[in-house]
């Protein structure tokens, strides 16, 4: 008896000196607290879909993509998400270690401009002598913004004017004509009836079939934790088919957004689940050309350049 009690103590011990399983820490960035597409690293932290993969991820919000890609740079951020496609290629261009794991949005179905509802603004040509809200220069706002005016060859001029929530400020206190938003959130202002949606992406004919946004690292990360940058990509799919799938994750949104019932529920169908696919960046040709045309970067990347600057984890790994 005696015996068996001090071999079970052993076991015990021997397992108790067993380290935990080790999870490696990402550091992360994610532009405009609240959106449904940006939270995707947040929500699957919050659901444990991360740590199921071995991963422990340190988020920091921001206020757009070029402050998120700074800090990559810089390094103290080891992956920066939802950050415009064209300043990731600008970026890079001017031979910044940024190196791109994948699409976060194609189109811009999730993106409205607004005004008060006293404005007199009505249509897109109304916009003509306005002034007109994006983030930070060089976010996938500013390039939207920018193909907006393009496209209907307006006289309109573009503001930064920070987050979305700082923006909606701004804009009810007529500090700028009109305000940007990325659905669902700043949608409670329209809810109210104290503003009016004007245009939406789906109105900038450029912006339907490309990545707006993508997600990217360091290149001395990618090399140095090529695999916990993989698992990264791979725990962000299956966090992408949690939230289209399972109704808690509208749940765990509503407690991360802190947005009411009647805006959440819309989430999903307002963003569709294929456009927010981060395995293949589409309309690279077109955004390459629009890049040029706006001056981000002085000539294309050559098709050994691109293929340093875009490495996305295959799926399954």
């Amino acid at each position: 008896m005696h015996r068996a009690f001090i071999a079970a103590a052993l076991v015990l011990a021997a397992g108790a000196a067993q380290p935990a399983l080790a999870q490696d820490v990402l550091k992360v960035a994610i532009p405009q607290r609240g959106a449904w597409d940006s939270g995707v690293a947040e929500l699957g932290r919050r659901a444990g879909i991360f740590k199921k993969h071995g991963l422990t991820l340190e988020v920091l919000f921001t206020q757009g993509g070029p402050e998120s890609i700074q800090a990559v740079i810089g390094g103290s951020i080891d992956i920066a998400t939802a950050v415009g496609t064209s300043a990731a290629i600008g970026t890079f261009a001017k031979r910044a270690p940024l190196r791109l794991i994948g699409s976060e949005m194609i189109g811009a179905p999730e993106l409205y401009w607004y005004v008060r509802s006293d404005s007199a603004v009505r249509t897109i040509a109304d916009l003509n002598g306005k002034t007109i809200a994006y983030s930070l220069t060089g976010s996938s706002s500013h390039a939207a913004v920018l193909a907006l005016i393009q496209q209907y060859k307006l006289s309109a001029k573009p503001v930064s004017t920070g987050s979305i929530q700082a923006t909606v400020t701004q804009t009810m206190t007529g500090q700028v004509d009109v305000g940007f938003g990325a659905a669902p959130f700043g949608l409670d202002v329209v809810e109210d009836g104290k503003a009016r949606i004007v245009a939406t992406g789906n109105d900038v004919a450029s912006l339907r079939t490309r990545s707006v946004r993508v997600n990217v690292t360091n290149a001395a990360t990618l090399a140095g934790h090529g695999d916990a940058i993989a698992r990264f990509v791979q725990a962000y799919r299956e966090t992408l088919d949690w939230m289209y799938a399972d109704p808690a994750a509208l749940a765990v949104y509503k407690d991360y957004s802190g947005l009411p019932d009647a805006i959440v529920r819309r989430v999903r169908k307002l963003i569709p689940k294929e456009a927010m696919s981060p395995d293949s960046v589409a309309g690279m040709d077109q955004i390459v050309a629009e890049a040029v045309n706006l001056k981000f970067i002085a000539a294309p990347p050559s098709g050994e350049q691109m293929k340093e600057f875009v490495q996305i984890p295959p799926p399954g790994k």
